[in-house]
Formats: structure tokens, C-alpha cells, sequence
């Protein structure tokens, strides 16, 4: 998973700050500025009470809407499909104490959702799980993890750190963690925003394995940057576009990216998994399926 794009918000309030304090007491402009810099808070507090009514909206529409793959049997089966891709099994929790460095250039890739310590979201599952459990076995690891993020190395993570994690691994409070995390930060925004989009139980799923795959980053490559190229080139259902072809185009637009970022990648998780439930028209990924991922095959009845 890749870190998330960062926003610079947080600094319009530090900038207009400084706007202000640079205008000369005795300036024509000084009460104007000093009004603007009055009323800035109310603006905010607007823009806040806007954002505010526009989640409530979504939310009342998420609440009626069906539950799609947020439905226990359809949530489980997504597990499955994405862990036929990410573990090569459909048996996902075997995976929590899987850990090895791919040489993908995101360091150690581990757990059920392919957590990494050079992309962040490895780091913040260990910090979480050491709030809540506090001297667990990969807490003494958390300054080295600090250090790798966003980095392939493992300087501090060798020679003990594999074996920690299958350690942890074990504890069925990791396991829940590992699940907690996987749902907060792909899982749940992914469904979140299909559903928003107009899309069914199948286009749910689309946008959570292009969430697990290129993570929840702003930039081109990431998965939001991917959402606004497709929705360029083809309407949601949400705005009134065919949702076969929106999806056609989302997925074009992510083999695309895949092999941009590695050349030569096998991209059949999409090819013979994704665009064969869509090409059938199973919009709500009905059972049973039978997809191909990196030359094997897997059914779910």
C-alpha cells in the first residue's frame, strides 16, 4: 500500500496570519485587512458547517442504499478475492503472520492486506495496536519503523523483526487489529464512495482492490487520482453515466497504471478477475464466480 497524498490545508490559517501582520498600522488597507482577518474565522466556521450538512447528506444516502459488499457474505468474499492476488490463496486468514520484501521498493510487505513498512500504513497499524497494547512484541521495533517509512530499507528491522511480527501474529488482538485497520483505511472509504458513485456490489469491490493496490493517495498513481482520470472519461452512475461503462474505463485507466508503475506486471488481478465478472454483467457480484489470478484459478460457490 502507498502512503496517502498530503494536504496543505493546515496552512491557509498560518498564511493569512502573516498577511495580515505585514500591513503597516498607518496603510489605507490596514482596516480591511483587519476586517478580512475578522471575518476569516466565520468563513471557516461556513466552510465547516457546509462540510458538515454535505456528510450528513451522504450518509442518509449511504443509509438507504443496500448494503453491497458491506453484507457479511459479500465482505467475506471480497477478502477472498483480493487475497487471491495479495496471498495467492482465497483462505485470507492464514495471512496474518505472512511478512517478506517483495522488491517492489515498499520494504517488508506483510498481514492479510499487504501492510508495508516503507508506505506508512504498516506503521500506523503498529502504532495503533501499541496504544491499545502497550509492550507488545513489535513496540520496541516502532522508532526503526519510523525511520524506513517511505523508504525499501530495513536498517533496524534486521534480523528480529520478521520473526516478531509471526510472533504477534498469533495474538488474536493483532489479528483483530489487523482486520480494524484494513477496514478503516481501505475497506470502508472504498464502499464508502462507490455507493456515493452510483455503484453496485461489483463496482464496490473495484474501487476497494484499487484501493488495497495503489492505496488511498491524492497523486495521479494513487487511488483518488485514478477515480478523477476515469470519471473524466466516463460519467458515474451518480451523474447519470452507464455504470458498465464508467467501470470500463475506471479499470483501463488502472491496468494502465499498473504497468506504469512496474513494466511487465501481470495485471490478470483486473484482466481475469474484474473484467470477467463485469464483461458477464454481474454488477452484484452474484455467486458463484471463477476468476484467474497469476495463472491460477479459484471459484467461489
Amino acid at each position: 500500500m502507498r502512503r496517502a497524498g498530503v494536504l496543505l490545508l493546515a496552512a491557509v490559517p498560518l498564511i493569512a496570519a502573516g498577511v495580515y501582520f505585514v500591513v503597516p498600522a498607518d496603510s489605507g488597507e490596514s482596516e480591511g485587512a483587519s476586517t478580512a482577518t475578522a471575518t476569516a474565522p466565520s468563513s471557516r466556521e461556513d466552510a465547516k458547517g457546509r462540510a458538515e450538512q454535505e456528510r450528513a447528506a451522504d450518509d442518509a444516502l449511504i443509509a438507504g442504499a443496500p448494503p453491497g459488499l458491506a453484507a457479511p457474505a459479500k465482505k467475506e468474499l471480497a477478502q477472498q478475492l483480493v487475497s487471491s492476488a495479495e496471498n495467492s490463496t482465497t483462505e485470507w486468514r492464514t495471512a496474518y503472520g505472512t511478512i517478506e520484501d517483495l522488491g517492489d521498493g515498499d520494504g517488508y510487505t506483510a498481514g492479510i492486506i499487504g501492510f508495508c513498512t516503507g508506505t506508512h500504513d504498516l506503521l500506523t497499524l503498529v502504532e495503533r495496536y501499541t496504544e491499545a497494547h502497550p509492550g507488545n512484541g513489535l513496540a520496541g521495533y516502532l522508532p526503526a519503523l519510523r525511520e524506513v517509512d517511505g523508504t525499501d530499507s530495513h536498517e533496524g528491522l534486521d534480523p528480529g523483526f520478521t520473526a516478531a511480527w509471526r510472533a504477534e501474529a498469533e495474538v488474536p488482538a493483532f489479528r483483530e487489529a489487523q482486520e480494524a485497520e484494513r477496514d478503516r483505511v481501505y475497506f470502508e472509504p472504498a464502499v464508502r464512495l462507490a455507493k456515493l458513485d452510483g455503484l453496485g456490489t461489483l463496482g464496490q469491490f473495484v474501487y476497494y482492490d484499487a484501493m488495497v493496490f495503489h492505496g488511498p493517495d491524492t497523486d495521479a498513481e494513487g487511488f483518488y487520482g485514478l477515480r478523477e482520470r476515469a470519471m473524466a472519461e466516463a460519467r458515474t452512475p451518480a451523474r447519470g453515466g452507464a455504470e458498465k461503462g464508467y467501470l470500463g474505463a475506471f479499470l483501463d485507466i488502472r491496468a494502465r497504471a499498473m504497468e506504469a508503475k512496474r513494466p511487465g506486471i501481470d495485471t490478470s488481478r483486473v484482466d481475469t478477475a474484474q473484467r470477467r465478472f463485469l464483461a458477464a454483467g454481474n454488477l452484484e457480484l452474484e455467486t458463484p464466480l471463477e476468476w484467474e489470478v497469476y495463472g491460477d484459478a479459484y471459484r467461489a460457490p
